[in-house]
């Protein structure tokens, strides 16, 4: 079957002309207004499930033009109902592309590496329709096709343009000129750079002011802006609602230590509802000094390992964020590549996740000794968490200390419910015994039930859990201990004496 016969088929189905309930009419007798309708629809339809229109749905209108002079002449006379768009790619002439069809927006996307030259100069040629292209989507940026951005003399704004995405998977890439896209794109809403240098970036987002949102992943040293200039231009776009920021490496030591004090006045992002971060602690101490996200319901950080980590900042940014007032459990895993702290609020019987906290690192006493850190400087003051989870999922060495086990479970201080999954029960139960040794009301004072997941415990670690256990209850706070099997879905309370 022709695909002009194809679309006049589909068009029929999805209309019910097949049941015998509805007179047959031939489309010459339908007015030119219904069939703009139909039109509308089926294009719609297109875009909903692309995979109705091979090889790209934006070329779906390309049908109904060939079905005859009628067609085509309805079809041309509404572009914008009907949200005509050229689509260019590495494979398309695009001088031919423009001679041919009607002076439509342009849609640039180009999923698959520039192998030969004339793949770039079909990209290029439609760059310079500045006033034309709608989106850019280039996947693959090279060296040899920033250098030809470069070199390009983009002195006039892109005024339509709504989207862009470059993307590079390359190391050292040349950064974005200052002129790109001639510092101007006013109706843009989402720009996602991955791995793309661009430090003249703050003064093409002042020119955004619909941006909703702003993607910059892996962003190298080479691109770095500061927080007090990233803060200045993103106070600017008031529609923004998601926002990730993610370097690529840390920033040097020196570099970190010479940062300016983060200005005491705040600014408000009143649509932001997403926030993700991953780079040094110090860069998003200084940018949520100087935040209010008063919508914000989605907030996730990965930070760089080091040292030390002073998070008083996000403590207080923590405290007057109203997507912290009520998490009720937290959970802690550790895996080989970092550790993650997540918070869940509570809706009925089922948890909802709103925020994590990440270190990146690899020793089992480096993740445990940081996220000690960071839980104790920034969420220590979170009285809702009233349940505590505790996951190891990685192997983990026999030599970490018990200390900073003690000083993790300090910054839990209104947990009531203490779950330990598997690993975990070996590893935290001496912690237990220490805390059995006249220390019970240093960490966990409001424990009122010890949960175990996993395989029956040994004879040591029901042991140093019993001792934990008679400590409680001679201080006046007895605790339940609770186990469960895996492939259970029933808790069984165990049972000691004081002296066991």
């Amino acid at each position: 079957m022709s695909d002009n016969r194809l679309v006049s088929s589909w068009i029929v189905i999805e209309l019910g002309g097949t049941d015998q309930v509805y007179p047959r009419v031939t489309f010459d007798a339908l007015p030119d207004d219904v069939l703009l309708d139909i039109f509308d629809f089926y294009l719609a339809r297109i875009n909903f499930e692309p995979s109705l229109s091979r090889p790209f749905p934006e070329d779906a209108w390309h049908t109904l033009v060939h079905v005859c002079q009628m067609w085509r002449s309805i079809v041309f006379a509404s572009p914008h109902r009907l949200q005509l768009q050229l689509l260019c790619t590495t494979k398309r002439v695009v001088q031919n592309m423009l001679h041919i069809w009607p002076e439509l927006p342009i849609v640039i996307r180009a999923k698959h590496r520039m192998a030969k030259a004339q793949d770039t100069n079909n990209i290029i040629a439609v760059l310079e329709q500045h006033n034309r292209v709608r989106q850019i989507e280039i996947e693959f940026v090279q060296i040899s096709f920033m250098k030809t951005i470069r070199a390009m003399r983009m002195e006039d704004p892109f005024l339509v343009l709504t989207s862009l995405l470059l993307r590079s998977q390359i190391r050292n890439v040349p950064a974005l000129p200052d002129s790109f896209l001639g510092g101007s794109a006013p109706r843009l809403k989402t720009l996602s750079l991955h791995g793309i240098p661009f430090p003249a970036l703050p003064n093409l987002l002042l020119s955004t002011r619909d941006l909703v949102e702003l993607h910059l992943w892996d962003i190298p040293l080479s691109g770095y802006i500061t927080p007090d200039a990233m803060v200045t231009c993103l106070s600017a776009l008031a529609r923004l609602e998601r926002l990730i920021l993610e370097f690529e490496s840390p920033r040097s030591r020196a570099d970190r230590e010479t940062r300016s004090a983060p200005s005491l006045t705040r600014v408000v992002f009143p649509a932001l509802a997403s926030l993700y971060f991953q780079g040094d602690s110090e860069y998003l101490e200084d940018i949520v000094a100087r935040i209010e996200t008063p919508l914000l319901n989605s907030f996730n950080i990965t930070f760089f390992n080091q040292l030390i980590f002073d998070t008083h900042f996000l403590r207080y940014f923590i405290s007057r964020t109203e997507m912290f007032k009520a998490p009720h459990r937290a959970q802690v895993t550790f895996t080989e590549g970092e550790v993650n702290v997540g918070l869940y609020l509570r809706n009925m019987n089922s948890f909802h996740k709103i925020s994590s906290l990440a270190i990146s690192c690899r020793p089992s006493d480096w993740q445990l000794s940081s996220v000690a850190q960071v839980c104790d400087s920034a969420l220590s003051r979170l009285s809702t968490l009233e349940r505590l989870e505790i996951y190891i999922r990685r192997s983990w060495e026999d030599d970490v200390k018990n200390v900073p086990w003690i000083e993790l479970l300090h910054s839990f201080t209104s947990t009531k419910d203490l779950f330990l999954h598997h690993k975990s029960i070996q590893h935290v139960a001496p912690v237990l015994e220490l805390l059995a040794e006249g220390r019970v009301t240093e960490a966990l004072p409001a424990l009122q039930n010890l949960f175990l997941q996993g395989p029956k415990p040994s004879e040591p670690v029901k042991k140093t859990i019993g001792m934990f256990v008679a400590a409680c209850q001679l201080s006046g706070r007895p605790v339940a201990v609770h186990h469960r099997e895996w492939q259970s879905r029933t808790w069984q309370q165990m049972h000691w004496e004081i002296g066991d």
